[in-house]
């Protein structure tokens, strides 16, 4: 339990909460003490306001999206403000105002929570209307309050400057570690392969996420900045990460058909998934290592068991003879090969904790670093270029509009005390997609419910002021830290803290809460009706966006790795950036399935069809992946002509699917016939043979090498034609349905 509370308390979601709570306390007590509550809770308004936009990135970027949000939220402000007294001025700005705010989304993660933080600031207005010098007192004092959380934040930025970094790389860590248990778990004869791959595209959907942040973290500070030792640790780390991954990926082995090869050697397999076990078990326990920032002893001898692999090969071999046994040796060879590959990147990790100095060789690895972040367009282009039906983001925008305007007319002609407080509800919990703005209402409802009822039985048994001072500012925090992880949790401490803070404030604070719940309740009602019928955002119809976008990054990946096959040398930059963006898009492909699962069923339309093309997807970026980390690893032969044909099939495939979804079909007179496509592979087969007949010398070992990368390449190359062919079929099915 203890190291539970303390892993929670040490977690990048307490502190931020931690952040904002300290922000929005201090100003409150500081200005309380001279009897000035109104000042102090200002500046604190102004602190909680700006808070959300602090979000994961260089120190240069976090103070500019803090400074930008400070003057944001402060400005909005006094312009609901200014134009309040003046209806017909008024009603049009603020229709206005909503839009373009809503609609800075565009601009990426960090606008995107400026314009939530702008958004909560215009409903707030609304709490407490000024005029004349007020208001820009009013302003002034929420600017200050932003100005004051950036203090903040700088403070415990500095105090632990790299603890962000080092949680997410632990993080990042323990779901790779996940996912090579779930690679071991393939090796279970009556393993739920379906299920399997399942949680390996959900944990692919967290690893974007978290990849994603990391990036924006250290590749900007290593750029930009003198990079510090740990900083070059972590970068060593992600970096081998990645690779683990992409290796981890690539084991696409049959193994249905590798159960049946060795049914009567049943211990060769469990061998190679008790190392698959032993390195999921060896990155855990780094991961806990960095969370705890203890020093890594590795309790797992990983040489130890590639020796047991490796000589229960030489045993199955030594049963069956060299000549039987040839087949199955050559892939229990490959297996191994790749283990060692995984055995190579996890000590690297392990080296980057146990040494002192950093004696990595980065070997060009740091080389366009700058090429992996996302870059962000400010353009007045990007914003008029979604002002269309066709942007989730402009849908959204007019939506929210459009109940924001709505909850307001309720709240005027109906009986309810405070219609900020719906306006402010309805802007917490919409979101662009159906099935969040639903879950979040439903949380929101049941937190309120339940926060409302917990924190009114605590007033009436223990009224004193202080007490209920110290739980208002913890459950606060608690709601703070829970907003990203349990939503339903943060809404009941938050609701618990604003019952609290009503029952200090004032003496009617019954009859005040009453209507909070009413009105939470209403703009949750709202959201969640608008969403279905105002101008909605069903998945499948962006759907195919995703699906083309992972299809064509899966043609890039291939394409480099051919290009890679056939001109040798160093992996290029090219090539790692197609293998990351192939990376990001079938998590980004799974992430709308998940969001169409959580819709109506008569808005899930061909669902079936696009988890299919999902699972295929995935499927052929894990054949790819074998395929490149193979030619990576070995010293490969020249290509033939048969390989350039079989690989230029496989991408005319995926051209023609990426053709279907733009309803743009091609039609391709010299598309290879299956008939010319089978006899490529049989030449693929019999080349080695011809050049061994031809009389070129070669030794045993040279020629296993030989023969262990003509059946490995030539069973990917079969396996990436088959589920391309599968994708085109699927695709075609999906557009015509």
């Amino acid at each position: 339990m203890i190291a539970k509370i303390e892993k929670f308390t040490d977690s990048i979601y307490f502190t931020n909460a931690l952040k904002a709570t300290l922000s929005a306390v201090i100003p409150v007590l500081v200005f309380t003490y001279f009897n000035h509550f109104e000042i102090g809770f200002a500046i604190a308004l102004g602190a909680f306001l700006t808070y959300p936009s602090d979000i994961p990135s260089s120190l240069k970027h976090k103070i500019n999206g803090i400074i930008v949000t400070a003057f944001l939220v402060a400005g909005v402000n006094l312009l609901i403000n200014l134009t309040y007294p003046i209806p017909i001025i008024f009603y049009p700005f603020f229709s206005i105002l909503v839009f373009i705010l809503a609609m800075l989304s565009v601009y990426g993660q960090r606008a995107t929570f400026t314009s939530f933080s702008a958004l909560l600031s215009v409903s707030l207005s609304f709490s407490n209307l000024h005029t004349g010098l007020e208001m820009l007192q009013h302003s002034g004092l929420l600017l200050i309050g932003g100005f004051f959380y950036l203090f903040i934040s700088l403070l415990f930025y500095y105090v632990r400057p790299n603890r962000y970094a080092e949680l997410q790389v632990a993080e990042s860590i323990k779901l790779t570690s996940k996912y090579l248990r779930l690679r071991g778990d393939l090796w279970n004869s009556i393993a739920d392969k379906k299920e399997i791959t399942e949680k390996q595209l959900h944990l692919q959907v967290e690893l974007n996420i978290i990849h994603q942040n990391i990036r924006r973290v250290l590749i900007d500070k290593h750029i930009n900045t003198v990079s510090s030792n740990q900083n070059r640790k972590m970068l060593i780390v992600f970096i081998s990460l990645v690779e683990i991954l992409e290796l981890a990926l690539s084991t696409s082995f049959d193994h249905s058909k590798l159960h049946q090869k060795f049914k009567d050697h049943p211990k060769v397999l469990s061998n190679y998934q008790n190392l698959a076990y032993t390195l999921a078990s060896t990155l855990k326990q780094l991961s806990k290592n960095i969370e705890k920032r203890t020093n890594y002893v590795s309790k797992n001898s990983l040489s130890k068991h590639l020796l047991a692999l490796e000589n229960e090969i030489t045993n199955y071999e030594n049963e069956l003879g060299k000549t039987e046994a040839s087949e199955g040796v050559l892939m229990l060879k490959t297996m191994l090969e790749y283990a060692e590959k995984q055995v190579e990147k996890i000590k690297i990790i392990e080296r980057a904790f146990t040494s002192i100095s950093n004696t990595y060789d980065f070997k060009g690895k740091d080389k366009d670093l700058e090429k992996f972040l996302t870059p962000q367009y400010y353009s007045i282009s990007t914003f008029i270029e979604n002002i269309s039906f066709e942007s989730t983001i402009f849908r959204h925008s007019l939506r929210l509009t459009t109940t924001l305007i709505l909850g307001g007319i309720i709240g005027k002609l109906l009986p309810f005390q405070n219609e900020y407080w719906i306006l402010m509800t309805i802007i917490i919990i919409m979101r662009p997609g159906y099935g969040l703005t639903k879950q979040r209402s439903i949380q929101r409802a049941i937190g309120t419910i339940i926060g409302g009822i917990t924190a009114f039985s605590i007033l009436y048994l223990m009224p004193n002021h202080f007490v209920l001072s110290l739980l208002a500012i913890s459950c606060m925090l608690l709601g703070f830290s829970f907003t990203q992880t349990n939503y339903s949790v943060s809404a009941t401490f938050v609701t618990m803290y604003i019952v609290f803070l009503h029952g200090i404030l004032s003496p009617d604070f019954v009859n005040v809460i009453q209507f909070r719940i009413l009105d939470t309740l209403t703009g949750a009602t709202l959201a969640f009706f608008a969403n279905h019928f105002l101008w909605p955002s069903w998945e499948y119809i962006k759907a195919p966006e995703y699906l083309e976008k992972s299809i064509a990054a899966n043609r890039d990946y291939l394409n480099q790795i051919y290009i890679y096959y056939t001109k040798k040398g160093d992996v290029t930059t090219s090539y790692r950036l197609a293998r990351k963006n192939a990376f990001i898009e079938i998590g980004n492909l799974m992430a709308s399935f998940q969001r169409m699962s959580q819709e109506p069923k008569s808005k899930q339309k061909n669902i079936v069809v696009f988890y299919k093309l999902t699972e295929l997807n995935h499927s052929l970026l894990s054949s790819i992946a074998s395929l490149g980390t193979y030619i990576q690893s070995h010293t490969t032969t020249p290509s033939s002509k048969a390989f350039t044909i079989v690989v230029e099939k496989v991408l005319k495939n995926l051209e023609k699917s990426i053709s279907y979804l733009k309803e743009n079909e091609i039609i391709d007179a010299n598309d290879i016939s299956k008939e010319e496509l089978a006899n490529r592979f049989i030449e693929l087969k019999n080349i080695r043979q011809s050049e061994l007949k031809e009389g070129n010398k070669i030794n045993d070992q040279s020629f296993a090498l030989i023969m262990q990368e003509a059946q490995l390449v030539i069973e990917q190359l079969i396996w990436l034609t088959n589920l391309s062919e599968g994708i085109l079929k699927s695709t075609k099915k999906l557009m015509e349905d």
